[in-house]
Protein backbone atom coordinates (compact mmCIF):
# COMPACT_ATOMS: atom_id res chain seq x y z
CA UNK A 1 0.00 0.00 0.00
CA UNK A 2 1.29 3.01 -0.95
CA UNK A 3 1.10 6.24 1.25
CA UNK A 4 1.26 9.73 -0.72
CA UNK A 5 3.02 12.34 1.32
CA UNK A 6 1.70 16.16 0.79
CA UNK A 7 4.60 18.19 0.55
CA UNK A 8 3.96 21.58 2.53
CA UNK A 9 3.52 23.92 -0.91
CA UNK A 10 0.82 21.02 -1.76
CA UNK A 11 -0.97 21.97 1.30
CA UNK A 12 -0.40 25.11 0.84
CA UNK A 13 -2.40 25.32 -2.10
CA UNK A 14 -5.32 22.96 -1.37
CA UNK A 15 -6.06 25.22 1.74
CA UNK A 16 -5.43 28.41 -0.17
CA UNK A 17 -7.72 27.26 -2.72
CA UNK A 18 -10.49 25.67 -0.31
CA UNK A 19 -10.66 28.71 1.23
CA UNK A 20 -10.58 31.16 -2.30
CA UNK A 21 -13.86 29.10 -3.31
CA UNK A 22 -15.60 29.89 0.24
CA UNK A 23 -14.65 33.64 0.15
CA UNK A 24 -15.67 33.54 -3.73
CA UNK A 25 -19.31 32.01 -2.55
CA UNK A 26 -19.71 34.61 0.06
CA UNK A 27 -19.00 37.61 -2.12
CA UNK A 28 -21.24 36.11 -5.12
CA UNK A 29 -23.87 35.88 -2.59
CA UNK A 30 -23.80 39.46 -1.21
CA UNK A 31 -23.05 40.60 -4.71
CA UNK A 32 -26.51 38.79 -5.81
CA UNK A 33 -29.08 42.57 -5.97
CA UNK A 34 -26.07 44.21 -8.05
CA UNK A 35 -27.33 43.28 -11.44
CA UNK A 36 -30.97 44.71 -10.69
CA UNK A 37 -29.63 47.43 -9.58
CA UNK A 38 -27.34 48.27 -12.31
CA UNK A 39 -31.00 47.52 -14.62
CA UNK A 40 -32.98 49.86 -12.48
CA UNK A 41 -30.02 52.79 -12.96
CA UNK A 42 -30.22 51.81 -16.84
CA UNK A 43 -33.30 51.74 -17.56
CA UNK A 44 -35.52 54.27 -15.47
CA UNK A 45 -34.05 57.11 -17.70
CA UNK A 46 -35.35 55.88 -20.69
CA UNK A 47 -39.22 54.78 -18.90
CA UNK A 48 -38.94 58.61 -18.03
CA UNK A 49 -38.45 59.61 -21.41
CA UNK A 50 -41.12 57.40 -22.73
CA UNK A 51 -43.66 59.11 -20.08
CA UNK A 52 -42.30 62.67 -21.74
CA UNK A 53 -43.27 61.37 -25.29
CA UNK A 54 -45.91 60.30 -24.25
CA UNK A 55 -46.97 63.67 -22.25
CA UNK A 56 -45.94 65.56 -25.17
CA UNK A 57 -48.47 63.55 -27.41
CA UNK A 58 -50.84 63.77 -24.87
CA UNK A 59 -50.70 67.10 -24.71
CA UNK A 60 -50.79 67.89 -28.61
CA UNK A 61 -53.93 65.80 -28.71
CA UNK A 62 -55.22 68.67 -26.56
CA UNK A 63 -54.31 71.34 -28.11
CA UNK A 64 -55.49 69.59 -31.42
CA UNK A 65 -59.39 69.07 -29.25
CA UNK A 66 -59.45 72.55 -28.10
CA UNK A 67 -58.31 74.28 -31.37
CA UNK A 68 -56.51 76.59 -29.04
CA UNK A 69 -53.03 77.09 -28.23
CA UNK A 70 -53.14 78.42 -24.68
CA UNK A 71 -51.41 77.81 -21.64
CA UNK A 72 -54.36 76.35 -19.64
CA UNK A 73 -54.31 74.05 -22.77
CA UNK A 74 -50.96 73.07 -23.11
CA UNK A 75 -49.78 73.38 -19.11
CA UNK A 76 -50.82 70.05 -18.13
CA UNK A 77 -49.63 67.67 -20.88
CA UNK A 78 -46.08 69.19 -20.60
CA UNK A 79 -46.40 68.96 -16.41
CA UNK A 80 -47.21 65.34 -16.79
CA UNK A 81 -44.10 64.94 -19.22
CA UNK A 82 -42.29 66.79 -16.63
CA UNK A 83 -43.21 65.11 -14.28
CA UNK A 84 -42.37 61.23 -16.04
CA UNK A 85 -38.82 62.41 -16.55
CA UNK A 86 -38.52 63.61 -12.69
CA UNK A 87 -39.40 59.97 -11.49
CA UNK A 88 -37.14 58.52 -14.01
CA UNK A 89 -34.27 60.37 -12.73
CA UNK A 90 -35.38 59.98 -9.39
CA UNK A 91 -35.25 56.16 -9.71
CA UNK A 92 -32.07 56.05 -11.61
CA UNK A 93 -29.59 58.48 -10.16
CA UNK A 94 -29.74 57.65 -6.41
CA UNK A 95 -29.62 53.51 -8.34
CA UNK A 96 -26.84 54.59 -10.14
CA UNK A 97 -24.94 55.81 -6.92
CA UNK A 98 -26.10 53.15 -5.13
CA UNK A 99 -24.55 50.68 -7.28
CA UNK A 100 -21.43 52.43 -8.00
CA UNK A 101 -20.67 52.47 -4.63
CA UNK A 102 -21.73 48.94 -3.89
CA UNK A 103 -19.64 47.97 -6.91
CA UNK A 104 -16.47 49.66 -5.59
CA UNK A 105 -17.00 48.55 -1.74
CA UNK A 106 -17.23 44.42 -3.39
CA UNK A 107 -14.41 44.76 -5.52
CA UNK A 108 -12.15 46.38 -2.13
CA UNK A 109 -13.48 43.57 -0.05
CA UNK A 110 -13.17 40.92 -2.63
CA UNK A 111 -8.94 42.07 -2.99
CA UNK A 112 -8.66 42.17 1.20
CA UNK A 113 -10.39 39.04 1.47
CA UNK A 114 -8.18 37.32 -1.12
CA UNK A 115 -5.04 38.91 0.66
CA UNK A 116 -6.85 37.49 4.07
CA UNK A 117 -7.07 34.20 2.54
CA UNK A 118 -3.49 33.92 1.18
CA UNK A 119 -2.37 34.95 4.74
CA UNK A 120 -4.32 32.75 6.96
CA UNK A 121 -3.53 29.73 4.69
CA UNK A 122 0.05 30.58 5.15
CA UNK A 123 -0.59 30.61 8.64
CA UNK A 124 -2.30 27.15 9.03
CA UNK A 125 0.33 25.48 6.98
CA UNK A 126 3.12 26.81 8.87
CA UNK A 127 1.36 26.14 12.32
CA UNK A 128 2.40 29.38 13.45
CA UNK A 129 -0.50 31.47 15.59
CA UNK A 130 -2.11 34.42 13.46
CA UNK A 131 -0.74 37.85 15.04
CA UNK A 132 -3.35 39.64 17.34
CA UNK A 133 -4.74 42.72 15.73
CA UNK A 134 -3.27 46.50 16.11
CA UNK A 135 -5.04 47.96 19.15
CA UNK A 136 -5.88 51.64 17.71
CA UNK A 137 -5.30 54.34 19.82
CA UNK A 138 -8.46 56.08 21.62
Amino acid sequence: MLVATETHADRRWRIGESMTRAARQLLLRAENGLPGLAAISSTAPFVGLLGTVWGIMSSFAGIAEAKDTSLAVVAPGIAEALAATAFGLAAAIPASVGYNRLATLFSRGSAELDCLVQERADLLVSGRAAPEPAQEAA
